[in-house]
């Protein structure tokens, strides 16, 4: 989404497959398969003109948006198109950020509010476009005096279309529907967004960069992560450090457990909670939440040793001192997956933190900059 990585793997493409046949875009609904398909589109792996002629992918919060076969012309990766393709790159390696234009600088900052990791996409063959000539047509521009000249009929834009030439040999790139495989943990990650509404989705599905919010928790706290998530901890010598990875919008409480079955049957899908939404009538309709005991060994304070996956609301990263056994909880509603993933994606996540707020478990939030993979620094935070 961010074009991170993309140059890259667009090169390896064109080394190792070249044009040796077509190429499918596979993955499990939702996991952001159009979304590359239409950064592919406006890349050196799509001919040149195919971006003015082929429609982009659509692209939902929704899994299944995907319904049918859509696909572009892979570009032919000859020597003097990759030639021409690696001296554009090493320019713009060369470039720092006050070299682009201010249309580039707006693009740059909107993609480093949707992510951390960032690359410049750029394309080497740009189909060069003529200046439009004016067609004066006096019959189509007058109109009578019974007619409206505001709904006159206008003349319909041709649509570009591919030559015979052009398309005869191509090798075509695809992106496909998603993959539900029965049996599989794949498609229950994504029935949590299928018992939420429309409103809740949005909640819940981030929309820009995750900011990692990291809690101290003693034996017998409870996290709940909105009433779509939650994890005691039942046991344990020493604190651990819950790093939560969720969409911001989803709030995070921490409390005892005494009182955590409590909070949950006052304050689910009312204000504290928020997700979900609508009170006890949404939560007649919402199935409950089912626990899966989760039994963990420390491996140091500045390293997780797990993450807990609360199927599609997000995940906590577990980091306790070494050898520390930590005995947890975990629960997410009832026909979702609850996924323990070691190692963990973000090993060292805990230690994006600020100082600890006082008087509570939580520690102040820290966003750390952004990285622009091909991208020269000036040295300036």
């Amino acid at each position: 989404k961010t074009g991170y990585g993309l140059e890259g793997l667009i090169s390896r493409l064109q080394h190792s497959w070249k044009c040796a046949g077509d190429v499918y875009l596979l993955g499990a609904t939702n996991s952001g398969k159009s979304t590359l398909f239409n950064s592919l589109l406006r890349s050196d792996y799509c001919k040149s003109r195919a971006p003015d002629i082929i429609d982009r992918a659509t692209v939902s919060s929704w899994p299944g948006t995907t319904l049918d076969l859509l696909k572009f012309p892979i570009i032919n990766p000859t020597c003097d198109r990759i030639f021409r393709r690696q001296e554009r790159l090493k320019e713009e390696a060369t470039k720092t950020e006050d070299d682009l234009s201010s249309e580039e600088k707006k693009y740059l900052n909107q993609l480093k509010k949707q992510g951390y990791l960032v690359g410049r996409v750029g394309r080497t063959f740009q189909q060069q476009k003529s200046s439009p000539e004016i067609d004066f047509d006096p019959d189509l521009l007058s109109y009578s005096i019974d007619e409206d000249p505001r709904h006159s009929p206008r003349q319909r834009q041709e649509r570009e279309e591919f030559t015979h030439n052009e398309v005869k040999d191509a090798r075509w790139c695809f992106d496909t529907p998603g993959i539900i495989k029965e049996n599989c943990v794949v498609p229950f990650i994504f029935q949590v967004l299928n018992l939420l509404t429309e409103k809740e989705v949005k909640l819940v599905l981030p929309t820009c960069a995750i900011v990692p919010r990291t809690f101290i928790l003693k034996p017998g706290t409870v996290l709940f992560l909105a009433a779509l998530g939650r994890i005691d901890y039942l046991q344990g010598e020493k604190p651990a450090w819950f790093s939560v990875v969720a969409s911001n919008l989803l709030p995070v409480r921490i409390v005892t457990l005494s009182e955590a079955d409590d909070v949950y049957e006052k304050h689910a899908a009312q204000e504290l909670l928020k997700v979900p939404m609508g009170g006890e009538e949404r939560m007649k309709e919402f199935p409950p939440l089912v626990p899966q005991d989760i039994t963990l060994k420390g491996i140091g304070t500045s390293e997780a040793v797990a993450d807990i996956k609360l199927s599609s609301a997000g995940w906590v990263a577990v980091t306790a001192h070494a050898e520390e056994e930590l005995l947890l909880r975990a629960y997410t509603p009832k026909g979702t997956a609850l996924v323990v993933r070691q190692p963990p994606l973000l090993p060292y996540i805990s230690t994006i933190r600020g100082a600890r707020i006082a008087g509570t478990p939580a520690y102040r939030t820290k966003k750390p900059p952004s990285l622009i993979e091909n991208l020269k620094t000036t040295g300036r935070r």
